[in-house]
């Protein structure tokens, strides 16, 4: 079967400014090279039509206008093995530049009619009675609370209908992260290792997974990471201030000099559970959900990415 169909779903929020003229861009390269695309910005239409055409074995790729909270969604709502690639338009655009993707719409077309496919791990996430996959990475504490901030921002804006609307950019950050150092307790935190029965880590106020090994702006948390090793990394640090966060950061992103620190504990685990005497917030792949108690786990070969050969 021709794998001819490129469904290109749109998150017309992502990122700093509108990513609607690039994703009409990428639709036109990839026309010329003889695709049949569709651009498409309701979620459940994007579901229905892909999870059919890669059904029927006609869909090239699934691409996500947006960053890897829009990645995450995708491989959400859809069947495994759907064949998902991305045009940056986030914030941070982790996978994007894990992947090396293209920026240029055009370079992109180009790699979707060239590329190959490879499968990744995913971890799964449960609370509420819920589940749900991430990509990247999840994390309980300071910066959850910090994006909890970005996040109610964003939408106060779209609501008021703002030029840019939800439009958001690090810079966007400034105003939530000041809050958050007023506000936040660094409250303690107890990660439980579920695949070693006993394995108990107490008292850390700041509590990282990681499947890939980038953060931030490519901050090396977790420099030993890998999507492929059917295993998640922790990292996890007892600093219970933004001054202990600030050293913290500076010596990670000096060669991952953090991991020496005798206040951290890095590792790797197939499985979590994280909990809490007070209300601590959490976020998967850079978008909140929810509060402690939280449980992780891997899922190996569940994410079918398209990246350049």
């Amino acid at each position: 079967m021709t794998q001819t169909h490129v469904i290109i779903s749109l998150n017309p929020k992502a990122g700093r400014q509108s990513p609607a003229m690039r994703a009409e861009e990428l639709c036109a390269q990839l026309r010329q090279k003889g695709f049949t695309t569709e651009l498409l910005t309701d979620l459940d239409e994007v579901t229905e039509k892909a999870n059919a055409l890669h059904t029927a074995g006609t869909l090239k790729a699934l691409v996500g206008v947006g960053g890897d909270g829009t990645a995450a969604t995708l491989v959400n709502r859809t069947t495994p093995g759907m064949p998902v690639t991305l045009l940056a338009a986030g914030t941070a655009n982790l996978l994007s530049k894990h992947y090396r993707l293209p920026f240029k719409p055009a370079k992109l077309a180009e790699m979707i009619e060239s590329g190959t496919v490879h499968t990744f791990d995913a971890g799964l996430a449960r609370f509420d009675n819920t589940e749900r996959l991430f990509l990247v990475m999840g994390s309980c504490g300071f910066d959850a609370h910090v994006v909890n901030g970005v996040h109610a921002y964003r939408e106060e804006r779209y609501r008021q209908g703002h030029a840019r609307g939800a439009h958001i950019s690090y810079l966007s950050y400034i105003n939530p992260l000041l809050k958050s150092m007023l506000r936040y307790k660094f409250p303690k935190m107890t990660i439980e290792c579920l695949d070693e029965p006993g394995l108990v880590l107490p008292d850390f106020r700041w509590a990282f997974v990681f499947n890939i090994n980038r953060y931030a702006w490519g901050l090396p948390l977790a420099p030993f990471a890998k999507e492929d090793d059917g295993k998640l990394d922790h990292v996890l640090f007892r600093g219970g201030t933004i001054f202990h966060g600030a050293v913290f950061t500076a010596l990670a992103q000096c060669f991952s000099l953090h991991r020496f620190l005798p206040s951290a504990r890095l590792g790797q685990r197939t499985r979590y559970r994280i909990t809490s005497d007070v209300p601590v917030p959490f976020q998967l792949d850079g978008d909140p959900a929810g509060e402690l108690p939280l449980e992780l786990e891997i899922v190996p070969n569940r994410f079918t990415f398209l990246v350049p050969r």
